[in-house]
């Protein structure tokens, strides 16, 4: 047997500690026994009985000259002591607890994990030791945030805030111009993200407590974002510490250190992110109400607005909707009017699903699509997929933009001639789904 392929030996007997071996290469990382550490000759011991190799044969076959124990093999004992009172007294005594003042805490040690990887999780309960690992590893950031500043202008452009705001999917373009403490709960924490990546320049990043203080919606968006940011972007040594399981699926790390089982489990060669089904249900503008302020140009909507309710199951994720586009080189066709996702699903890519979803209800009536937009994600998204083509006017400032008769619609756009938008026709395209 070469000893090289083994990666754990575990017994599992109760009435015998467990004993874990992890052998990376020709040198043997780590060998823990629950609570305390064997020492070297037990861990031989351990080996020469798995493998049924004399001690001289099992150093031959590992090419080992000497065994060399990692920096955190051997992790001491954490304690800490507290004055002893009446009231540690009785709680020790009512749940018959042994207590002299002293606790005792032996965090888990970190076996052999994959190298110049992207993103890395430790995951497990609250105080299995989750943050002493990740102290060990590398000191979390803290951003300091001016609360005189909207959060986008601590970013050194507007490209750079689009970059990492976008990474953790905070794509609402009001909350990019608030400051951190005028942002909800979920908002706040993928704005302390964002800077953290920042600050880590695209370098290790250790980030803990990921998703604990956000409801499980905003945990699986971020999550998912931040994995396609760390895909595209190439950003290594991402790691991440988490007490929720949930996040695993969405955000598809390349490495996960389960303090429960103390082992280390790799992703393989794919992600295989979750499906999503989406529904476009029809409904009236009178829906928009719960999605207007969520708009990131105008709260208003065209009373004759053909709109969809975007339901995720149950529950209600976004609000799509379209108007007549009177022209007069071509006829039956339709502009994009609205499209909100609400901030907790943001970072998914349902945006753009939606926008292609209302495209080819248009295209299956025999009718055509236009839509524009200045948000960058969504209009980057729409140059490089081949169910949108560019128009003549897409990047392009309207100064041929003229004042007419004064009409509501006179005033949008003069109001916007001089801004640089993305404008595109959606054609479809054979043997493209839209899932």
């Amino acid at each position: 047997m070469d000893c090289r392929a083994i990666v754990g030996v575990t017994t599992t007997r109760r009435s015998q500690r467990c004993i874990q071996v992890f052998v990376v290469g020709p040198v043997i990382g780590r060998c823990g026994t629950g609570m305390e550490w064997r020492a070297v000759s037990e861990v031989l011991e351990v080996l020469r009985e798995y493998t049924k190799l004399s001690g001289r044969d099992l150093l031959r076959e590992m090419q080992l000259a000497c065994i060399e124990i990692g920096e955190n093999a051997m992790k001491p004992a954490l304690s800490v002591s507290v004055v002893t009172d009446e009231v540690t007294a009785e709680v020790s005594r009512l749940f018959d607890f042994e207590f002299d003042g002293t606790t005792t805490f032996t965090p888990p040690t970190l076996p052999a994990t994959p190298k110049n990887y992207g993103i890395g999780l430790i995951v497990g309960a609250s105080g299995s030791g989750k943050s002493t690992l990740l102290s060990s590893l590398g000191r979390p950031e803290s951003p300091a945030w001016d609360d005189k500043k909207a959060i986008a202008s601590h970013f050194d452009s507007a490209e750079e805030a689009q970059l990492y705001l976008a990474a953790v999917g905070l794509n609402s373009i009001p909350a990019w111009l608030r400051p951190r403490h005028c942002l909800s709960t979920g908002e706040g924490f993928r704005a302390d993200v964002a800077m953290k990546l920042k600050l880590a320049d695209g370098g290790p990043c250790f980030i803990d407590e990921f998703t604990s203080v956000v409801d499980r919606n905003v945990a699986k968006s971020c999550s998912r974002a931040l994995s396609r940011y760390a895909e595209k972007t190439g950003h290594k040594g991402i790691t991440l510490a988490s007490c929720h399981y949930d996040i695993i699926e969405w955000l598809q790390p390349d490495w996960v250190f389960d303090t429960a089982s103390g082992t280390v489990a790799g992703r393989g060669s794919e992600r295989r992110f979750p499906s999503v089904r989406l529904e476009l249900i029809p409904t009236s503008t009178r829906s928009w109400e719960a999605f207007s302020h969520h708009h990131y140009l105008s709260g208003d909507i065209n009373k004759s607005s053909r709109c969809w309710l975007v339901t995720w199951g149950r529950t209600a994720v976004g609000f799509a909707a379209a108007i007549t586009f009177p022209n007069q080189h071509f006829k039956n066709a339709w502009r994009g009017h609205r499209t909100v996702i609400l901030p907790d699903f943001q970072g998914m890519g349902f945006g753009p699903r939606v926008s292609d979803a209302v495209g080819e209800i248009f295209l299956s009536d025999g009718c055509r699509y236009f839509s524009k937009t200045a948000h960058p994600r969504l209009g980057k998204y729409r140059e490089a997929s081949p169910l949108w083509k560019p128009t003549s006017k897409n990047r392009q400032s309207r100064k041929d933009y003229l004042q007419g008769r004064g009409t509501k619609e006179d005033g949008h756009k003069m109001k916007h001639r001089l801004r640089v938008c993305y404008s595109h026709e959606y054609i479809g395209k054979k043997g493209c789904s839209i899932k």
